[in-house]
């Protein structure tokens, strides 16, 4: 068996990237689980975590995440609820410190109209796009050849 000395550095390269990104990409668990006072607490944190963002998965809510952040900012949250916030302010201060980002449905507001009507305005726009592309070739057909006259 031969190994081309290009494929052996390739692999060794993998190797050596794998190694070195390995701790970036791993994750601290949390060392103590959190202690709620009452079920009403709990259910009010689980509500408002599963309407809350994690800020590093993005596509996670803050209570389906494992991220550390994830883990810090559940504890802020439930400070938050501890020190007598409603769950508009909680969200408000979130929203100050990383952005309407955090939530999962944003306010409807001239700053978040991107948000709410971006992928719209992209699906119409792919749809003229392709409506341009479909009418400049029924304009244009292509030039018959003598193989598409010949059957199989």
């Amino acid at each position: 068996m031969n190994i081309s000395p290009v494929l052996l550095l390739r692999a060794l390269l993998l190797a050596l990237l794998v190694a070195i990104a390995a701790p970036a990409v791993a994750q601290v668990s949390d060392p103590t689980p959190l202690r709620f006072r009452d079920d009403a607490e709990e259910a009010r944190f689980h509500r408002l975590t599963a309407e809350l963002r994690c800020v590093m998965c993005q596509n996670q809510s803050l209570a389906d995440s494992n991220a550390q952040i994830a883990h810090d900012l559940r504890r802020e949250v439930l400070d938050l609820m501890r020190q007598g916030k409603d769950d508009a302010q909680v969200k408000q201060f979130l929203v100050d410190r990383y952005g309407e980002f955090v939530l999962y449905k944003p306010e409807m507001a001239p700053g978040t109209y991107v948000l709410w009507f971006g992928p719209l305005l992209l699906l119409l726009a792919g749809g003229v796009w392709v409506g341009r592309i479909v009418a400049k070739r029924a304009k244009h057909p292509a030039p018959a050849t003598d193989d598409d006259n010949q059957e199989w």
